[in-house]
């Protein structure tokens, strides 16, 4: 029997979702472990996939309330060496690339090269899970599965417009005031790994 593990990440709830989409329950159905790659924002979002199974979780750039998560997490299922971490770098890689894909309203891919830097740095992993980018992604790099479940949280216009009503400080305001004309954005997803001692599967599952 395989072991089903439940991948979660960039939830940012309640920060910028009120709460978690019930499709998540039903996703994680059957699930013997969940993992969450950073940006919970809120432990009300840890207790509510307490319910559904174990969590294990690591910190995001935005989970400065949750400074008791690591920062990375490496944990054996299966056999299987599975690493989780959130993905994100430097403020000075950061943020030029949220300011390109700010103006293009969208079009501007950012993180290229991510996961290829994760695989350098966890070159033992079986698994390497994280999020940060709120793209869905699984890929193969040199015999390591690179799995981003995407984002329970997207920008869009609506989340857009919710944040603005929270009245953030003036840096943010004036960045959302951009972000608010997206015309292309993702759609939340999680994902599920299927893990026995002889396979690594991974799906994304739309929201």
């Amino acid at each position: 029997m395989a072991t089903t593990v439940g991948v979660i990440a960039d939830t940012h709830c309640p920060e910028f979702i009120e709460r978690l989409p019930e499709p998540v329950a039903g996703a994680f159905r059957g699930a013997q472990l969940i993992l969450h790659a950073g940006d919970v924002n809120g432990r009300s979002t840890l207790k509510t996939l307490a319910e559904i199974a174990p969590v294990r979780a690591v910190r995001g750039d935005h989970d400065q309330d949750l400074t008791d998560l690591p920062l990375t997490e490496e944990l054996t299922v299966e056999g299987r060496r599975i690493v989780l971490v959130h993905g994100n770098r430097s403020r000075w890689i950061e943020e030029p690339q949220t300011l390109l894909w700010t103006l293009s309203l969208g079009f501007y891919r950012p993180h290229r090269g991510l996961a290829r830097g994760l695989r350098r740095r966890f070159p033992d992993a079986d698994v390497i899970v994280y999020g940060h980018t709120h793209r869905a992604r699984v890929e193969t790099i040199d015999g390591v599965i690179l799995f981003n479940p995407g984002g329970v949280h997207q920008w869009n216009p609506v989340t857009t417009r919710r944040r603005l009503a929270q009245r953030p400080g003036w840096f943010e305001w004036c960045w959302l005031q951009v972000a608010r004309h997206m015309r292309r954005f993702q759609e939340p997803s999680v994902g599920v790994l299927e893990i026995d001692p002889g396979e690594i599967r991974a799906k994304v599952i739309p929201l």
